[in-house]
């Protein structure tokens, strides 16, 4: 008997390309595609969901890990495979803290989501290695030190010095430094540029807890 699966995504073109995967495989089918991470739990009560393929960053007040966090906590049988464009390095423990079972990167892939979606169903749990590189300003995220990626989050997110000094519990002066470091490695003129840029980029996505 085919898997039931639910597709939740606010893009029009992923939703559709995850559509065609559902409705042309013998082992799927299509339950619903919304737009609407909020509207997936009351999916998900009526019945009959085996698998959701769950954007995480969408435009409605609620994301996909909020949305898959409170699905686990009902009805934990269900299977959650969250896909993502977005580079920020840590919606891969915010998933698995939200009970997530499966990730997938759509720009870049190690297997394709059929076969994610099989191992998901089979009991498996698939997660990339790391997040995708991409580029940023003069450089790409691999130039850039795990903490220097932290307080460039905090810097998008709308954090002052002050704050994320209080965050990261290190001295203002030491965000200052790593400040100094991300400007010289990306080109960005201020500290304001290095915001707007870091924000746009995906690098950090405000609300994703």
């Amino acid at each position: 008997m085919p898997y039931q699966v639910l597709i939740v995504d606010d893009q029009a073109l992923p939703r559709q390309y995850f559509e065609s995967i559902v409705t042309h495989s013998d082992n799927y089918v299509l339950t619903a595609a919304i737009s609407s991470a909020k509207m997936a739990y009351a999916y998900c009560a009526k019945g009959g969901v085996d698998l959701i393929l769950m954007d995480i960053v969408m435009s409605d007040e609620v994301n996909g890990l909020e949305a898959a966090r409170k699905i686990k906590g009902s009805y934990p049988h269900i299977k959650i495979l969250a896909v993502t464009s977005m580079p920020d390095a840590t919606f891969l423990e915010k998933a698995r803290n939200a009970g997530v079972d499966s990730f997938w990167y759509k720009e870049v892939q190690d297997a394709p989501m059929l076969s994610v979606m099989d191992q998901t169903m089979a009991g498996q749990h698939i997660w990339p290695d790391k997040t995708p590189t991409v580029s940023f300003g003069l450089c790409d995220s691999s130039a850039l030190t795990d903490r220097e990626l932290e307080v460039l989050r905090l810097l998008a997110m709308g954090y002052s010095n002050q704050e994320i000094a209080d965050e990261l519990y290190v001295s203002i002066n030491t965000i200052r430094f790593h400040l100094g470091n991300l400007l010289s490695k990306t080109g960005y003129s201020s500290r304001t540029e290095l915001a707007i840029a870091a924000a746009k980029s995906g690098f950090a996505v405000e609300g994703i807890q």
